[in-house]
């Protein structure tokens, strides 16, 4: 009994130690590797582990660059590859397709573009079958005032040279409609534009939009065009409402010119008046002043009498109300 128990503990330990070992040493990956002519030694296996680097990955990596004939991919480029971040199992793919497509595509630029944030396997697939990018809708005015809604498809292909610091579709897409909305705005008429669309293309392709950006643009095919609002008629009617407030500003400046000259004009005449009534009734006090020096006689006030009443009676006679409403007053 007492040699019994001693086994029945060993055991457990055994199979948690083959656990461990079959865990840190994948024989199965080594097994696989070398059925499919892939050197690499359990050590290097082992040591993947506490490089913190998956066997699992690397070993499938370099089975499938092996058979595509990839014989420049190296354990250690992998590896590396790996531990800066790098999707390995997508290099691997894209250099693959590459290959079989006749693309001349690097480990090292393949890497790059992994690195760079880009689908580098899309990449290529790109440059094999060509993107088409459907443009928003853009809006262009030509010189006769007619807007235009027009709509394209890009037809670009992946640069791989330029994948690395090339602008992405957003730049293409803004340089597109750049083109649309310089070539429009240059026409005589919208009707120009309608009857020759490919007139559009040719101009926007003729700019050399892909310069600089990780694309190579086809063809630009315009795929709609909408009329959309008069806008030179909407501008002559702001302008003309415009004039129109500038000159009823303008009258209404006059008017009131004229209403405070004529406001002028009646208290320049009213002190006119005053000065008037004023000089009449000191001619009393002169008349008196000179009956006490003695420059006036009797007579002579009674002369001046008779003059003012007969200067009243032909006013009468002769219908001069001015000089009658004068006399009333007076």
């Amino acid at each position: 009994m007492s040699s019994i128990i001693p086994l029945a503990v060993l055991l457990p330990i055994i199979l948690v130690l083959i656990l461990i070992f079959f865990y840190l040493v994948p024989v199965g990956l080594w097994i696989t590797a070398l059925a499919s002519g892939v050197h690499v030694s359990l050590v290097q296996l082992f040591a993947m582990r506490f490089r913190k680097v998956p066997p699992g990955v690397i070993v499938r990596a370099m089975v499938e660059a092996h058979k595509a004939g990839l014989a420049e991919i190296k354990r250690d480029d992998l590896e590396a590859h790996y531990l800066a971040g790098g999707r390995v199992a997508l290099v691997v793919h894209a250099l693959v397709s590459a290959s079989k497509a006749g693309i001349a595509l690097s480990f090292k630029d393949a890497t790059a573009i992994d690195l760079a944030g880009r689908d580098v396997f899309e990449a290529v697939q790109m440059s094999v079958n060509p993107k088409v990018i459907n443009t928003p809708p853009v809006t262009a005015v030509a010189k006769d005032g007619i807007q235009l809604i027009c709509k394209a498809r890009v037809t670009v292909r992946a640069s791989i040279d330029q994948l690395v610091g090339g602008a992405g579709e957003d730049t293409v897409l803004a340089r597109v409609g750049e083109g649309i909305v310089s070539s429009i705005g240059s026409s005589a008429s919208h009707k120009e534009v309608l009857e020759n669309p490919d007139s559009i293309s040719r101009v926007v392709l003729e700019k050399g939009l892909d310069a600089g950006t990780a694309f190579e643009i086809l063809s630009i095919d315009i795929a709609d065009i909408d009329i959309g609002k008069n806008i030179g008629a909407y501008l002559q009617m702001d302008q003309a409402e415009a004039d129109k407030n500038i000159a009823q500003a303008k009258a209404e400046e006059r008017r009131a010119m004229a209403v405070a000259l004529e406001q002028e004009m009646i208290a320049k005449a009213q002190e006119a008046k005053a000065k008037v009534i004023q000089a009449e009734a000191e001619v009393p006090l002169a008349i008196a002043e000179a009956f006490r020096t003695g420059n006036l006689g009797v007579m002579d006030y009674m002369k001046y009498q008779n003059i003012q009443a007969d200067t009243k009676m032909r006013g009468s006679i002769s219908g001069d109300d001015l000089e009658h409403g004068t006399t009333e007053e007076k």
